[in-house]
């Protein structure tokens, strides 16, 4: 099973025939709940559960039941994609444990897909829905976010808090594991995107050596990748710290993108293998595919440079967004 992809939207859609939820900046993922036991994965179906040992509870509370959710960690109140890259890659579960005391994360809830050993993924969202929110999953570190009817006002609103967006899910659409769908849209603020890094530079500012930048890359189409940009506001502290350990054993020779990256980008880098890949946000990917002002957010540890290259195949009726990652 993987989760149910969205589609971006063109407009928001209008009409009883459609609900719509806010868009989490957060992680994907299924928490599978069975024998007592609650095990996370990620939208690549990796096996995440030693990261968030605060969402163990959830094995506790039904003999069986499959979730479809977003992991977050909040800072005031909203979504810090920051935050929770520093929890995303952790595998030891001694760390895991210390770092939930100081940056818990939270599991939103929006989808039943299993309830003792039924699939209901056939079912319309209305139904699945409403068994969900008769689940009464009202935790410290899980809950079952709202749904509204009017997709206009919901969209200003979380515009006005800082979020991320939003998501609006036909009622009567079945839930399709692994497929991008026209009956789900998604209406983000500002564009978040998924890329690859193919090299670093030092900081300008000083000779430390320190990560500054990374040159990042979006697929070519051909199985290569084609040159994005650079990246590095947002880069600086524990982030920065994290990213250069990621990526000091990738070292190269020379640059792994297809497309020509330009002298003055291209001046003190260091090359490396195009195989971790990190998450931005951007005002937009202009028509010749570069990022127009970047910033970082934080690495990816749920995606593989082959979810980029392969995304999730769309509904044959609906056509999928270039370059859309997430």
């Amino acid at each position: 099973m993987r989760p149910m992809l969205a589609t971006v939207a063109s407009a928001i859609p209008q009409g009883r025939d459609w609900v719509h939820e806010v868009k989490w900046d957060g992680m994907r993922v299924l928490a599978d709940v069975h024998g007592g036991r609650a095990t996370l994965l990620s939208r690549a179906g990796n096996d995440v559960t030693v990261s968030f040992p605060e969402l163990a509870g959830l094995g506790a509370l039904y003999d069986d039941m499959l979730l479809d959710g977003e992991v977050v960690a909040l800072e005031s109140g909203r979504p810090s994609f920051g935050a929770l890259a520093e929890r995303m890659h952790v595998r030891d579960a001694r760390k895991a444990e210390r770092l939930s005391a100081i940056r818990p994360v939270t599991l939103m809830v929006f989808d039943l897909l299993r309830l003792y050993g039924t699939d209901l993924t056939a079912q319309p969202l209305a139904a699945r829905r409403e068994m969900l929110e008769r689940l009464d999953l009202d935790g410290s570190h899980w809950q079952v976010p709202p749904v509204y009817d009017d997709g206009d006002e919901l969209f200003a609103a979380t515009s006005e808090q800082g979020l991320e967006g939003i998501v609006s899910k036909r009622l009567s659409s079945p839930y399709l594991s692994g497929r991008r769908s026209g009956d789900w849209l998604k209406s983000p603020h500002h564009a978040t995107v998924s890329v690859v890094v193919g090299g670093w530079r030092p900081e300008k500012t000083n000779d430390s050596g320190r990560l500054g930048a990374v040159l990042v890359g979006l697929p070519d189409g051909a199985g290569g990748w084609r040159y994005a940009g650079g990246v590095g506001s947002g880069i600086a502290g524990r982030a920065a710290v994290h990213l250069a350990a990621a990526l000091a054993p990738l070292r190269r020779d020379g640059s792994p993108f297809s497309t020509e990256v330009p002298r003055l980008d291209a001046s003190g880098v260091t090359w490396v293998e195009p195989v971790l890949v990190v998450e931005v946000r951007t005002l937009e990917v202009t028509r010749d595919g570069r990022l127009r002002q970047p910033a970082y957010l934080g690495i990816r540890t749920d995606l593989t440079p082959a979810d980029l290259q392969h995304p999730a195949e769309p509904d044959a009726h609906v056509e999928a967004p270039g370059g859309e990652p997430r």
